[in-house]
């Protein structure tokens, strides 16, 4: 694995320096308010960039409103820093408000974690998504002593078996979201309460494209309910899904907002409005996604072996 970052201009070789050091400043944060023995030898063991950043077909393109993510995995030596809301949700938040309230970084920051263990046994499976990571991801830190182990090569047939499997699973899932959201849309036009339902099951629908598209082409997604960063994984993989979303104008990506906040607001939040014409074209929008989805899908599992 690579472990420079020549290809990037400076200001984004900074940016991931930066990054690098909040990840670990929000650790230390964390694991230092323990007394448990064991957590207290928690460790980063591994920091590595992948996707577009790493593989050099990033797109940066604040007009048309499309900047491709930073995405890193973290690799830990104990499964239970696993846990994203316990361990990870300060680094999280931290590294949005760079984004968002310092300008500090120019593209958001996702990153999944996992540990050594495990993404040794995925690379010994012979998983795609980890395999791709070893062949194409550059490490921004490495702990001495803690290899990966040598990628296996996981048989065609295998591969799209596991790929059908869960395309048969969240293809189907995804479709009855968008039908409870078709009935509860009918419900809304006399009840304004509905929407509200409507908001969150559209986002379950989105939720369940989007995993179904990072399981069929990769065989993994990460345990993750946050629209956004589901988004950019699917969209990085598979292009023509970012059609799905416009982002050329303001109120598209308000809108977008909407169905992302959908998932905890829409359920729990007295503040959290959305109106029937909102709610309508976030639904074509799903539709137009599901069908990209299909298309996407559909020529993974006809490839040729």
């Amino acid at each position: 694995m690579r472990n420079d970052l020549d290809h990037l201009p400076q200001a984004k070789q900074r940016e991931l320096a930066h990054v690098v050091r909040i990840l670990f400043e929000e650790f230390a944060e964390i694991t230092a308010r323990t007394t448990d023995p064991k957590k207290k030898a928690a460790r980063i063991l591994k920091l590595v960039l992948f996707g577009s950043h790493a593989r050099g077909d990033w797109v940066d393109d604040p007009i048309g409103g499309y900047i491709s993510d930073y995405d890193i995995l973290v690799v830990v030596n104990d499964e239970r820093l696993t846990d994203v809301t316990e361990y990870w949700g300060a680094a999280d938040d931290r590294l949005m408000r760079e984004v968002t309230i310092a300008h500090t970084l120019s593209a958001p920051v996702n990153f999944i974690v996992h540990t050594l263990t495990d993404v040794n046994k995925q690379l010994e499976r012979g998983r795609p998504f980890f395999v791709d990571i070893l062949k194409q991801g550059i490490a921004l830190y490495e702990a001495e002593g803690f290899p990966f182990a040598a990628p296996q090569n996981l048989p065609p047939e295998q591969a799209r078996a596991e790929a059908w499997e869960h395309f048969d699973t969240w293809f189907p899932s995804a479709e009855r979201r968008l039908t409870a959201f078709e009935m509860e849309m009918r419900e809304a036009a006399r009840d304004s309460e509905w929407r509200k339902d409507a908001a969150f099951t559209l986002h379950q629908a989105a939720e369940r494209l989007y995993h179904c598209t990072l399981l069929v082409l990769t065989l993994y997604s990460p345990k993750s309910h946050k629209l956004n960063f589901l988004r950019s994984r699917a969209e990085d993989i598979a292009p023509s899904l970012i059609e799905a979303w416009p982002r050329d104008d303001k109120d598209s990506r308000r809108r977008f907002e909407l169905l992302r906040q959908a998932y905890v607001n829409a359920r729990y939040s007295p503040h959290y409005k959305i109106t029937a014409e909102e709610l309508t074209w976030l639904g074509e929008r799903v539709a137009v996604l599901r069908d990209l989805v299909r298309a996407v899908c559909d020529a993974r599992l006809a490839a040729p072996e």
